[in-house]
């Protein structure tokens, strides 16, 4: 049974025996007459690989999103920005691949339309996010910064380190041209700032110190450059100084406005909830998360419980199913009306509407849209009689958010969410066989564990990659938390949201304190387990995408062709569990440097918190910064670092006041030296010198065991967000 018969696909197609044949398959004849023997003879078994290209025809909208996603991510891996020519040939070939497609019958090349298909469409997605990256271009700070800082608040959040961040546009630095200036930047705030009601919208000023977006920690690792690129974010960094409010907010500002009224909602939420119970019911009910304390992220991360704080599908389809569902039966209890109206249409319609609401208030976040948009794919699918639920309209709902925003396919945000629904919709093809078999009462709680089980098993693969760990009780700490949110917090936010206009909303909140305090519980108590977290180290580049374009093959392909997926997935993982972390890491800027020995990567000094931490995660290594600075692998005084390479070279970080003075005692013999400082000129050194000059240029550097060196730009190359 192949994968699209078990979730209806194939009988999307196909009339029932006897019954003269039903709408869906009298519009689905001319198909098949334009398919002919060949596309029924590879619907019979019949082993032709020209008639099952010929009958691949059928399934070209599931493989549509996969095939635009090959071209996306072959532009962002690709190293360095393309050209005119490199622009100009796909253009070329996408304009003949779809001729063959639009015009191959008539040609008599039947069987090459689907791949001709499938390479325009490969073709079409690395145009798209050449076009989309050039489209979002806006001048990115080249140089560190401290002065006095104007903007405009658009966004409040929380940095790692539990402090508020405010995203500003329309920034005025001082001495910087309009030219030069930045679309938009970002300032995490210290000091004492309880006087600041950082509302979006406000006009603000301060001192801050601000520079460049960071480049990768490491070759090959996340970008942050690139990320806020797309978010057309030009600088970050801090104040110390008191933030001064301006102006207030544009009472026009139709979006800004939606942030206001999040804030307000939020505030509103949190006064009558207190402490982190109010907190994470303002972040489920309106988006904004600054009240959620870096404690309770990291016991909801370590939990697998992220998720149910970051507004998403679970939330959008909760508020969407609970809003269809009250007025389709409110409907039906009125009775002969009922019988004439269409009763499930008006239902969706209104869930639509209350998802839209909810989609202005939590703010324009890119998982929110996706959630959104998938959710309205949903239920416009119950407009036009179609299913709401089917792998045809993820693929519909993947496709529109891959044409409107292609760097969205390297979120995780993206990938776990598409996963998850993907394995879903393929495992509920098959529970109407395995449900009759188990008794009614016992049905609920074995779906529930089911929808856990296959969620966590479809994600996580993404998660270790993404985030190097893995819950290990994800799956406990789900059962417990997510029917609550489902039965208790998500439908009694919306009856509250309804009632608080007559001021009757204080039952509703109890019930969504009761709520949240109980999935704070639960995710506190997992994440306090012993093992609860195991690290996951880092997977070479091709891993991820091999292993995603296996599991895709192996739910969309069929026969044989279904095995390849396996065969796909089998090498990817068998990559991620063989690839050898390097042996020496330099971090940009030679502020840091970490050694690989027997007991884990030891550190030349406790700093660079961010580039330490990155290491280690990567490493699948659960030491801190300090345990991995005391462990055995440097010596010397605390500014002359010295360990030893694989070939009995030495290997020096020089750092410190004084430390390019300190370079003629260490560079000899072909020594490794690491300078944190700009070395003055000399041809006459008999070292490896990498200097903050040479390291501007080529980034974090890495060394594997036997000498290959590797530098982030080599990965990137010149792309337009890594150039000066």
């Amino acid at each position: 049974m192949q994968a699209q018969a078990e979730s209806g696909e194939i009988g999307d197609l196909t009339p029932a025996a006897g019954s003269g044949g039903s709408p869906r398959a009298r519009r689905a004849a001319p198909i098949r007459g334009r398919l002919g023997a060949a596309a029924r003879a590879a619907v019979a078994g019949v082993a032709d690989p020209g008639a099952a290209l010929v009958r691949a025809q059928i399934d070209l909208i599931l493989w549509a999103p996969v095939a635009l996603s090959v071209g996306i991510g072959a532009y962002f891996l690709w190293p360095g920005e393309p050209g005119v020519l490199a622009s100009a040939t796909p253009a070329a070939l996408a304009l003949l691949a779809g001729a063959i497609w639009a015009r191959g019958g008539a040609l008599g090349l039947e069987p090459a339309r689907f791949p001709a298909a499938l390479l325009m469409l490969a073709l079409c997605g690395g145009m798209l996010a050449g076009a989309r990256a050039h489209s979002v271009s806006a001048p990115v700070l080249s140089f560190r910064y401290y002065g006095p800082v104007e903007g405009r608040v658009v966004k409040v959040d929380r940095s790692a380190s539990d402090r508020l961040r405010l995203t500003l546009d329309q920034p005025v630095l001082n001495g910087v041209a309009p030219a030069r200036m930045p679309a938009r930047l970002r300032v995490s705030l210290h000091g004492d700032q309880s006087h600041l009601d950082p509302v979006p919208g406000v006009r603000v000023m301060m001192t801050a110190n601000l520079s460049p977006p960071p480049p990768p920690a490491e070759p090959g690792s996340y970008d942050f450059r690139r990320h806020f690129w797309f978010d057309r974010l030009g600088a970050v960094g801090y104040t110390r100084a008191p933030v001064m409010v301006m102006a207030p907010p544009d009472p026009g500002h139709w979006a800004l406005a939606g942030h206001r009224l999040r804030m307000r909602l939020s505030q509103a939420i949190q006064a009558r909830i207190p402490g982190q119970a109010g907190a994470v019911a303002a972040a489920l009910m309106t988006g904004d998360r600054a009240g959620i304390t870096e404690a309770t992220n990291a016991a909801m991360r370590a939990a697998n419980l992220a998720h149910i704080i970051a507004i998403s599908g679970l939330h959008m389809g909760l508020l969407a199913g609970f809003v269809f569902a009250a007025v389709r039966y409110g409907l039906a209890a009125l009775g002969r009306p009922a019988l004439i109206w269409p009763v499930k249409k008006i239902a969706a319609i209104v869930a639509l509407l209350a998802a839209t609401a909810y989609l202005w208030i939590a703010g324009p976040q890119v998982a929110t849209q996706r959630a959104y948009l998938m959710t309205g794919v949903m239920l416009l699918a119950v407009l036009f009689d179609r299913r709401a639920i089917s792998l045809r309209t993820v693929a519909l709902a993947a496709l529109i958010l891959l044409v409107w925003q292609p760097e969205s396919l390297l979120s995780p945000g993206f990938q776990m969410s598409f996963a998850a629904t993907v394995a879903l919709i393929v495992t509920y093809a098959r529970w109407g066989q395995v449900a009759p078999r188990i008794p009614a009462l016992l049905r609920p709680v074995v779906m529930l564990v089911l929808t856990s089980l296959v969620a966590g098993l479809a994600t996580g693969p993404i998660a270790a990659a993404q985030f190097h760990r893995m819950p290990e009780y994800g799956l406990l700490a789900n059962l417990l938390a997510v029917p609550v949110m489902g039965t208790l917090v998500m439908p009694a936010g919306v009856i509250a949201a309804l009632l608080a206009p007559l001021g009757l909303a204080a039952p509703a909140l109890w019930v969504m304190e009761l709520g949240t305090r109980w999935m704070i519980f639960v995710a506190q108590w997992v994440a306090g387990l012993e093992g609860a977290v195991i690290a996951v180290p880092q997977p070479p580049e091709f891993a991820l995408p091999v292993l995603a374009c296996g599991a895709l093959v192996a739910v969309l392909a069929r026969g044989a062709a279904r095995s390849l997926g396996g065969v796909a997935m089998g090498v990817a993982v068998l990559g991620w569990a063989m690839a050898p972390r390097p042996f020496v890491l330099i971090a940009p800027e030679a502020v840091l440097v970490g050694v690989m020995t027997p007991t884990g990567r030891a550190l030349s000094k406790p700093a660079a918190s961010f580039i330490a931490e990155s290491w280690l995660e990567a490493d699948g290594d659960g030491a801190t910064r300090d345990e991995a600075a005391a462990r055995r692998g440097f010596a010397g005084p605390k500014n002359a670092r010295v360990a030893q390479l694989p070939d009995g070279r030495a290997l020096v970080h020089l750092s410190g006041k004084g430390a390019a003075d300190r370079l003629a005692e260490y560079c000899h013999s072909g020594a490794l030296v690491v300078l944190a400082a700009k070395a003055p000129p000399d041809d006459s050194r008999r070292c490896d010198l990498w200097d903050e000059t040479r390291l501007t240029d080529t980034g974090a550097v890495s060394i594997a065991t036997d000498g290959r060196v590797r530098t982030s730009a080599d990965v990137t190359g010149a792309r337009l967000w890594s150039k000066p």
